[in-house]
Parts: structure tokens; C-alpha cells; sequence
């Protein structure tokens, strides 16, 4: 017999014995056999479902197809352990591809460098341009009043007219720049773009370091450019369109070429005709110094003027000046104040070059003294050996040839210092290499502590939202108190928002603060920024900027 056969007479039975049941119950009983019935067919459903569900049970497991297009994939059924391992790699990829450069950039103001520099401008336009110190705030001012310059600086020095600023848009503000320029200068615009430099970001902040340490100098490594990078800084630091962004520049600027003087032998070695006879001289004396020694120069024109300026340097601060009129003479005098100079006229030559030990000649008269006059003079000083120097420096020459053959005499001449002038440059050259590389180094902490401010927007943000929140949900609580609670309490209930508030955010603060010295870090610094704008929606966020702008 089949096992249907069997289990019929029992469902028989069963059904018999249940109507007998049924037609000794009341209705109610008859309603719970019906509501029974129900029950056995939600049990029925429930078993199909849960066999549909254990026929798509495999989907938790396999990996999801790769598409083509952007859409995320699914990981809600996926092991928690793989969705991390995803999350790592999806950050590593992100950083192989530039990912902190590329969110760094995106809300940076551009730094801009424009200008005109002795190497590209005539004098005759760049004197135009000079912003003496006491209307330099007035032109940072000026320019900071353009709606697309946030700061501005100005370098101004003989040899250079150097404006930087931090524009919100590059090509909106360069173009504003040049409208000051234009205006302040009185050229058209057109005759000043024939010589400008215009350089941006990167560029622009090599630049700056570069002219810091002397190396766009035309004589390279001289120091006086670093003295007047300070001092654009020194005026800076009270001017509000000074900021944050050019005030680190320029610190970062004067940081750099202190480092070439100091660790480089850049600033060492005369390289001019003049510095070099200065040099030269000191050099050949006895003890290396001008102490006890009575200097003369004549001549009155611009070879003179320098080695007026590099024989005070080295601590010679007595001297004569023989010239055939007095006020270009008086002019050095003025212009030097530190120098004790005496005037004498180019008839007084003769007489006068008897008395002194050292003489440099630079006048534009051809020769002026030859072994005869020599043979007269007395014997020099015994703080220069009792021999005296003549260096001539001058092109024709001032000194006859024949006065090297006075025994007491030692000449020197151009050729003699133009030797020493290019091994001292071949010197330069070498320290330049070693200048530059000091220069990358200081340029890339800059630029690291540059982008660690991008962070600063967020920060802010980040906070203004979280104090919102907080702010709103104390609001709804106290009103929901009602005004059963002391001040006491309700002191303690804000202190209670404000330190869970805190607490939360000290490690997204964390994640985000970088003092910008290791550029590693800071890339890390801008990752987590990124991710934290986009968990906490802090895009569009408005964040008050300095000086009132939005």
C-alpha cells in the first residue's frame, strides 16, 4: 500500500473527530477554526520565502560584477572585513594619483608675482615705477582694493620694481595689477608688458627666494637685496593687505638667503673692478688691514663712488679725493657720512700723493703720474712695509708703465684685477649650485606650510556646524524642560552639549592640524580634510575671510 493510501483513513479520522468538536463548541468556536486556518497559511508563506531567500543567499559572497559607468558598488551584503580592505585601497589609489595635490589646489588663491627688474626695463621706465617707503602703504592699500587681490607687496629698490600678491582669480587679478601699474606710473600698459616678468604659484615664490639670495642680483650673492627684503617685510607687518600668505613668503624669503650668505661662500670674492682693487689691496698689506694707512682716489665718477663704498666696508674710513671740481666730491661726502673724506684738486696731485701710502686712480685724464714723480716722493709709511701701492684702475691708464720699475713702488692694474675678479666669479658659480640647492629645500616648506592653511576653511567649518547643532538640539531640550530647572542646571546641561561637542571633535581637529615642516604629513593633513568635508557636507559652507570678505 503507497504511503498516501495510509495517511488517508488518519486525515479522515482527524477531520471526523473535529466536527464532532465543532458541533459541541458555540460560534466562537468556529471563528478560532477559521483564524487556524489563516495561521497555517502565513506558516506556508513564510517557508517560501525563506526558500527564496536561501536561493539568493550567494550574492553575500560573490564580488559584484565590474561596470562601465560611475555608479558605486554594492557592499551591503558584503563581509564588513572586505568593504575595509576596499576603503584602504580606494585611499591608497588616491593618493598615488595626486589626490592631496589636486583637493589642495582647488580652493588656493594664487600667489603673483609681476614686475620690472634691471635685467628686462630700462631706468627710465623702472624710476617711474619706485614706491619710496613712505607711499608704500598706500600702494598695497591701492591694490588690495581691486576686488580679485586679497594681500599685495611691494619690492622696490634701484634695480627692481617686484609687486607680489595673492589673487582669488589669476587672470582677473594680473589684470588688475597692471591697471595699478599703468596708473601709477603714467606708461601705457602696452609699453610696460614689452618688459615685464610675470610669474605665478611656484614660480613666482622660487623667484623671491632666488632674488633673496643674491642669485638675481647683478652682482651675484651681494647682500644689500636681503636687507631690502627685510624691509619690505618690516613695513609689511602693520599693513592689514600684508597677510598671512605673503607675510610667510617673505619670512620664508628672508629665512633663505640667510642661509646662502651663511652656509655658501656666494657673498665671499670680489667681483667687481672696484671691490677687487679694495680687495686686492687689503689683501698685499701688512696684517691684511687698512689700520695706519693713508688712502687716496682720484677721481670723482662712479668706479670712485664704489670703492668709497667697499673701502668703508672693510673699515678704511680716512681718506683723500683728488678731483679736478669740488661738488661731485661733496656729493660723496654727503652720501657717505661715515667716511672722513678730504678734498683736494687734481693740481694738489702731486704733492699731495707724496703723503699717502695707497692710490687709486680712476680719473679720466690719462696719465697723471710716471716713474719721475716717484723719484721725488719720499719713501711710504712702514705701516704698509715702506712701500707704496699704486692701482690704477682706469681705462685709459692713469698710471705710466715705467712706475713699476720704482723699487719702492708696487703697481697693480686693471688686467692684474680682472683675474682675480674671475676667479673669484668661477667661486660665485660654484656657491650658486650649492645656493639653489638650499633655496629648493626652503621653497618646500613653504609651500608645505602653504598648504597646510588650506585646511584652516575647514576647520572652522567643521566647528561653526557642529555649535549649530548644538546650539539647536539644547534649544529643543530646554524647551521641552520647561522652566522646572535652576540656572544651576540649566548651566550644567549646556556645559554637558558643550563638552560631548569637544570631544567628538578632537580627533577630526587632530586630523586635520599640520604645522606644515614635513610635506608627508601635510598630504596626509589634506586627505583627511577632504574626507571630512565630504562626511560633514562642509562645501557649502560660507567661512568669513579676513578683512571682511566672503
Amino acid at each position: 500500500m503507497s504511503s498516501s493510501a495510509c495517511a488517508a483513513p488518519a486525515v479522515a479520522c482527524a477531520a471526523s473527530a473535529r466536527c464532532r468538536a465543532s458541533s459541541a463548541r458555540s460560534n466562537a468556536g468556529a471563528s478560532f477554526a477559521s483564524g487556524h486556518r489563516g495561521t497555517a497559511a502565513l506558516r506556508a508563506r513564510a517557508t517560501r520565502v525563506n526558500a527564496a531567500r536561501a536561493s539568493v543567499a550567494p550574492r553575500a559572497v560573490v564580488t559584484p560584477p565590474q561596470t562601465h559607468d560611475s555608479a558605486r558598488p554594492d557592499t551591503t551584503l558584503r563581509p564588513v572585513s572586505a568593504a575595509a580592505v576596499d576603503s584602504s585601497k580606494a585611499l591608497e589609489q588616491f593618493r598615488s594619483m595626486g589626490g592631496a595635490s589636486r583637493y589642495a589646489s582647488e580652493a588656493k588663491s594664487s600667489i603673483i608675482a609681476i614686475g620690472l627688474t634691471i635685467h628686462n626695463c630700462p631706468v627710465e621706465i623702472r624710476e617711474k615705477m619706485a614706491v619710496p617707503e613712505d607711499k608704500w602703504e598706500h600702494a598695497v592699500a591701492q591694490l588690495c582694493n581691486f576686488p580679485h587681490v586679497e594681500e599685495a607687496g611691494i619690492l622696490s629698490t634701484c634695480n627692481r620694481l617686484e609687486i607680489y600678491v595673492v589673487g582669488l582669480s589669476f587672470h582677473r587679478g594680473v589684470r588688475e595689477v597692471e591697471e595699478w601699474m599703468a596708473q601709477y606710473s603714467g606708461v601705457p600698459l602696452e609699453e610696460l608688458r614689452e618688459h615685464m616678468f610675470l610669474l605665478r604659484d611656484q614660480d613666482a615664490t622660487a623667484h623671491l627666494l632666488k632674488v633673496s639670495g643674491g642669485l638675481d642680483s647683478v652682482v651675484m650673492g651681494e647682500g644689500q637685496i636681503l636687507a631690502q627684503v627685510k624691509n619690505v617685510f618690516a613695513l609689511g607687518e602693520c599693513v592689514d593687505g600684508f597677510g598671512r600668505h605673503l607675510s610667510g613668503l617673505f619670512k620664508a624669503a628672508i629665512t633663505a638667503g640667510k642661509r646662502v650668505r651663511s652656509e655658501t661662500s656666494i657673498a665671499s670674492g670680489a667681483v667687481s673692478v672696484s671691490s677687487a682693487a679694495a680687495e686686492l689691496v687689503q689683501m698685499k698689506l701688512p696684517g691684511n688691514s687698512f689700520e695706519g694707512c693713508k688712502v687716496m682716489i682720484v677721481g670723482a665718477g662712479t668706479m670712485s663712488r664704489l670703492l668709497v663704498k667697499h673701502l668703508v666696508s672693510k673699515r678704511c674710513t680716512e681718506m683723500t679725493i683728488v678731483n679736478r671740481s669740488r661738488p661731485r666730491v661733496e656729493e660723496l661726502q654727503a652720501d657717505f657720512p661715515e667716511a672722513n673724506i678730504t678734498i683736494k684738486l687734481m693740481d694738489e696731485f702731486i704733492e699731495s700723493a707724496a703723503e699717502h701710502d695707497v692710490i687709486f686712480t680712476a680719473a679720466s685724464t690719462g696719465v697723471i703720474i710716471s716713474k719721475a714723480d716717484l723719484a721725488k716722493m719720499p719713501a711710504a709709511g712702514a705701516s704698509v712695509g715702506g712701500q707704496r701701492r699704486l692701482v690704477d684702475i682706469a681705462v685709459p691708464r692713469n698710471v705710466d708703465a715705467d712706475c713699476g720699475e720704482d723699487e719702492s713702488t708696487i703697481v697693480y692694474n686693471v688686467d692684474d684685477l680682472k683675474e682675480l675678479v674671475e676667479a673669484n666669479k668661477e667661486a660665485r658659480e660654484r656657491a650658486a649650485d650649492e645656493a639653489r640647492e638650499l633655496l629648493a629645500h626652503e621653497q618646500a616648506s613653504f609651500e608645505a606650510w602653504r598648504d597646510s592653511l588650506e585646511t584652516v576653511p575647514t576647520i572652522k567649518r567643521l566647528r561653526g556646524k557642529a555649535e549649530a547643532i548644538r546650539a539647536a538640539e539644547l534649544d529643543k531640550a530646554m524647551g521641552k524642560l520647561g522652566d522646572g530647572l535652576t540656572k544651576k542646571q540649566m548651566k550644567a546641561v549646556e556645559e554637558l552639549s558643550r563638552g560631548i561637542v569637544n570631544k567628538l571633535l578632537h580627533g577630526p581637529m587632530q586630523a586635520l592640524r599640520s604645522d606644515g615642516t614635513d610635506p608627508s604629513e601635510v598630504g596626509e593633513t589634506l586627505v583627511n580634510m577632504h574626507a571630512l568635508e565630504k562626511m560633514f557636507d562642509l562645501k557649502n559652507q560660507n567661512v568669513p575671510q579676513r578683512g571682511g570678505r566672503k
